[in-house]
């Protein structure tokens, strides 16, 4: 246990003493990002927080690994770096989609062929509780890596949510893993927690000074959906009376990463649905409703931080007790419907604030209008 805590306060430490620098010296060289027609930002800001997340996890995870680095760990901290690389250049010099997913695909696979991680079986899921052909073990767990990592690089939108949604499910994840004695990969996870941390120190309390950019998200989307592949397996090995062990354990796993994939299917949905492309940008995620609800930032944040840590809650209190695809529905009903009557409610209150800005240019016009009579009587 003391090797986790160590692992957290080291990769706190890098990244807390590295990024001041960082930002200076990207503000030096013009390495920044400028505002835009989507930004929430109104001056220059560097992108380049990543770096020393990953500087934090790396080093942490190096250090504070008991033993030797066992053949799976090198593949995943392998698969990291080159994910990592790839949101540095994407950073530096924006690379086209097609190249991302390139390097997406060949990080999943260090993750899934070489270092072995990936779902065995769906555990009860859909009544498949048996293991599940080689090949389609491959693909299913290669494309919840891709969906996860998206899910984080998309849902980076506002200042901290990223950050502040991936320490929630990785300190927990941390927790568990340490509680079943899987000292190396709490160690990721507590590293990656306390580099995130350190981030949200200069990403969160205003003036915001840096950005994580793709570099950090793409790590943090990597890294949970390692973790999360790795819950899901060693579960499945817990004695059955054991009080780590979870029942409806695919979907307690969805209900600890639920706000960004959750919000990352809707908004792709909803984009096909509207004969657009599921990858172009726009501002229907979950937290430009509440930031056009009026929120700022670290509201925002943490109102949807409170709402993932509440259903974590209630999916591990009901787990034993509900059949898991009953789960599952309610667990969907609940976002969904929340996220409805946010997206009512905005489009409400910003029909309001039209109709008062109209009334104010109607009063504006006839001012000016009685004005005009008033001195051409005289």
């Amino acid at each position: 246990m003391p090797n986790v805590i160590f692992a957290a306060v080291t990769a706190f430490a890098i990244a807390y003493l590295t990024l001041p620098t960082v930002i200076g010296f990207a503000l030096k060289k013009r390495i920044y990002t400028p505002p835009g027609d989507r930004s929430s930002h109104s001056r220059p800001t560097p992108s380049l927080g990543g770096l020393c997340i990953f500087c934090g996890v790396f080093i942490a995870t190096l250090f504070w690994t008991p033993g030797p680095i066992h053949a799976e760990l090198k593949f995943v901290l392998l698969a990291v770096l080159v994910i990592f690389l790839t949101g540095l250049r994407d950073d530096l010099v924006p690379l086209s989609a097609q190249k991302k997913l390139l390097a997406q695909l060949l990080t999943a696979t260090l993750i899934v062929y070489f270092a072995d991680i990936r779902l065995e079986s769906l555990h009860g899921m859909f009544s498949w509780s048996g293991p599940m052909p080689y090949e389609l073990s491959m693909l299913l767990s290669v494309f919840t890596i891709l969906v996860v990592t998206n899910a984080f690089n998309l849902i980076d939108g506002i200042n901290g949510l990223a950050a502040s949604l991936g320490a929630l499910s990785l300190l927990l994840l941390g927790i568990w893993f340490a509680a079943i004695d899987q000292v190396a990969y709490s160690v990721v996870a507590f590293s990656t927690f306390g580099a995130l941390f350190a981030f949200l120190r200069f990403n969160l309390i205003p003036p915001t000074r840096i950005f994580m950019g793709d570099t950090g998200s793409l790590v943090i989307g990597t890294i949970v959906s390692v973790l999360v592949l790795e819950f899901i397996e060693l579960n499945a090995g817990l004695p059955a009376a054991d009080f780590w062990r979870t029942e409806a354990v695919a979907v307690v796993a969805m209900t600890l990463i639920s706000i960004p994939l959750f919000d990352t299917l809707r908004v792709f949905v909803t984009r096909i649905i509207r004969g657009n492309s599921p990858f172009m940008p726009d501002r229907r995620h979950i937290h430009h409703l509440l930031i056009d609800y009026g929120y700022s930032h670290a509201k925002a944040t943490g109102i949807l931080v409170a709402c993932n840590l509440l259903l974590i809650v209630m999916v591990l209190a009901l787990q034993g007790r509900m059949e898991q695809h009953l789960l599952l529905l309610l667990l969907l009903s609940l976002i969904s419907a929340a996220t409805y009557m946010l997206h009512r409610a905005t489009m409400r209150k910003k029909a309001a604030l039209q109709t008062l800005l109209a009334e104010e240019e109607l009063d504006a016009m006839n001012t000016v209008w009685l004005n005009e009579e008033y001195q051409h009587l005289n």
